[in-house]
């Protein structure tokens, strides 16, 4: 394998990146808009990116992902591609009938400069935008910030489009899930039904991309969150932003555009970021948290307790979302671990200004790196080795080349399936990170033990 010729030797890279830690925009600006119900998402681009993105949504959620295309070609590569999406618009609500249509770039048509907020009210203009329906859209060009930034700017815009104030201040708050999966966005749903919260969640992709199989085929899912929604979501009272890279610039345009006061949070992941997700809820609502939830959290601290010796002084390698790794590498300290070497491919100086107020103390020789790649968290590991790797399943040839146990977490797991339908957030979510977390290191001491210490009982 080639990556056993990856050297120990570090040289400072600047126009280089080997094995990105990340993916490009219109592919989280897809996912972003599959979390509005009846919504089509169609790229404004060549054919062959809109297959891309499509079959790596579809890889990893094991749904089928529909999206549609304006197939440039060379003449709208070279003239531009307004004749094509005015075409496109039109065929997709007579043929489809989504209640809305998400435009997102592309680099090419990024490249060429189409306007396309101009290209939307000319088909207004022209009618082809059916009475009722609607089309946004959000420039998402891939060769600036990564998949993040791409769903960052679909919800961005999602509020730009729809959110609208009244006089009248609704009993509800809006939730800003960030990029998870379905699971957790249902999670987040459960836990303040049951602190009888009403709430706006959006994107929801829950029972979108982890519908139910049913033996027939639902071209538009029940799930995501609908238009009229949307549109309540400037009368709310409060919002809650769960991730400062994909949710925190949708709650300032909705504090902007509709002086809805926003909460920025972790996503919350483990029992710290989930304590915060709590108490702001109760803070922001006066709602009390039931008995249900306290004693989720009980039991995650019974396990954490029970199962400690095993987690202190682990050493840990992380890649992923910077809105993911910040809250559980919190969890790997809250442990004991030491997660000492963290990568994401995103972007952002405040993701290392994160990562240095969680790890200072905790792990001061810790090594982080925004806008990095897997080439160098693989550098760092052949420097010293871990006791454990987490990432997508791009990680998977690191723990092989270096016999290192491996737990895959976050976008893209291309080799697994059941991730989009167990949560990772909240005290649930938290539940089931730690059995993964100690199944891979007691696995790891099985396969380790001579066969006197090979024993029934931890």
């Amino acid at each position: 394998m080639l990556l056993r010729h990856t050297t120990d030797k570090i040289q400072e890279r600047k126009a280089l990146v080997v094995n990105p830690a990340k993916t490009c925009q219109p592919i989280g600006a897809m996912y972003a808009a599959l979390g509005i119900h009846r919504c089509l998402p169609h790229s404004h681009g060549s054919q062959g990116c809109c297959s891309y993105h499509r079959s790596t949504l579809t890889r990893h959620y094991r749904e089928p992902i529909m999206a549609a295309t304006s197939s440039f070609t060379e003449g709208s590569s070279v003239f531009g591609g307004q004749a094509n999406l005015l075409e496109s618009i039109s065929n997709i609500f007579t043929v489809y009938d989504p209640d809305i249509i998400a435009v997102h770039t592309t680099c090419l048509s990024e490249t060429i400069g189409d306007d396309i907020a101009q290209i939307i009210a000319k088909a207004q203009a022209d009618g082809k935008i059916p009475e009722g329906k609607s089309v946004i859209h959000a420039n998402t060009p891939s060769y600036v910030g990564s998949h993040v930034t791409g769903f960052a700017n679909m919800v961005k815009n999602m509020v730009m489009y729809f959110s609208k104030s009244s006089d009248l201040k609704r009993e509800q708050i809006n939730i800003i899930p960030g990029w998870v999966e379905p699971a957790d966005m249902r999670e987040m749903k459960r836990l303040t039904t049951a602190m009888g919260i009403k709430t706006v969640l959006f994107p929801d992709t829950s029972d979108v991309l982890d519908a139910p199989q049913t033996g027939r085929h639902q071209f538009y899912p029940k799930g995501g969150v609908t238009i009229p929604q949307l549109q309540t979501s400037g009368d709310s009272k409060a919002t809650i932003s769960l991730g400062e890279f994909t949710s925190l610039p949708a709650a300032k345009a909705l504090d902007a555009k509709c002086k809805v006061p926003f909460h920025s949070l972790d996503i919350p992941i483990g029992l710290t970021a989930t304590d915060r997700f709590i108490q702001t809820l109760h803070d922001v609502t006066g709602a009390a948290v039931p008995d249900e939830i306290t004693d989720e959290r009980g039991k995650m601290v019974d396990i954490i307790t029970d199962m400690q010796q095993y987690f202190y002084g682990k050493r840990v390698a992380l890649a992923g979302d910077p809105d993911q790794l910040i809250p559980l590498t919190e969890f790997l300290v809250t442990l004991g671990m030491q997660p000492v070497y963290i990568v994401t491919g995103t972007p952002g100086k405040r993701f290392e200004e994160r990562m240095s107020e969680i790890l200072t103390d905790a792990v001061p020789d810790a090594k982080c790196k925004q806008a990095g790649d897997m080439f160098l968290l693989h550098q760092w590991i052949k420097q010293e080795s871990v006791d454990l790797l987490i990432g997508n399943t791009y990680g998977k040839y690191i723990a092989r080349d270096e016999d290192i146990p491996f737990i895959r977490f976050g976008f893209p797991i291309l080799d697994r399936v059941g991730h989009s339908y167990l949560p990772n957030v909240g005290y649930a979510g938290g539940i089931r990170l730690l059995e993964k977390l100690l199944n891979a290191i007691l696995d790891r001491q099985d396969s380790m033990s001579l066969e006197e210490s090979f024993e029934l009982v931890m």
